[in-house]
């Protein structure tokens, strides 16, 4: 992945909710066109950080609901708005909400906010998959342990696994 557009998992709470944060920083690259003297976060790359905590918090709650270890991909954005430009040393407050989850994938509702006004909002819909790939689920289970350190809760499944 090019792009790491979640910095922090503050809460893992599966099969509920998810909530992590993403903070802006005019040094990003994809700043530097969009727009020439007036930088905003697109909000594709918003829905990208939505979409990021999603799927971790829908990769956990199959792991608990079905005992299953699998990869969630995103397919379907629904009813996305976006209410609010997002700058640089904004911070965006992320949550997801688990709507729907089966064995071959899942549906969230998900909100981004910066302080207490919303930035988007989207229904996201994801697939299910199996990864037989050692390094890609070892580099994943780095990354997770990156996002959740210092979450709250602490989930014991949270850590070291990918």
């Amino acid at each position: 992945m090019r792009y790491y557009l979640l910095d922090r998992i503050t809460e893992l709470s599966p099969p509920e909710r998810a909530r992590g944060i993403k903070a802006v920083a005019l040094s990003e690259d994809y700043l530097a066109d969009h727009f020439p003297r007036y930088p905003t976060m697109p909000g594709a790359l918003m829905l990208e950080s939505l979409a990021q905590l999603s799927g971790v918090l829908l990769e956990k709650s199959a792991a608990m609901v079905n005992g299953a270890e699998i990869r969630a991909v995103l397919t379907t954005v629904e009813r996305a708005k976006f209410r609010q430009l997002v700058r640089p040393g904004d911070v965006l407050l992320l949550e997801s909400r688990v709507v729907q989850l089966r064995e071959e994938g899942g549906r969230v509702t998900a909100l981004a906010r910066v302080g207490d006004r919303t930035a988007v909002t989207a229904d996201l819909q994801f697939a299910f998959f199996q990864l037989d790939d050692d390094t890609v689920r070892a580099a994943h289970a780095q990354l997770l342990d990156y996002w959740l350190r210092g979450s709250s809760p602490a989930p014991a499944f949270g850590r070291g696994e990918g």
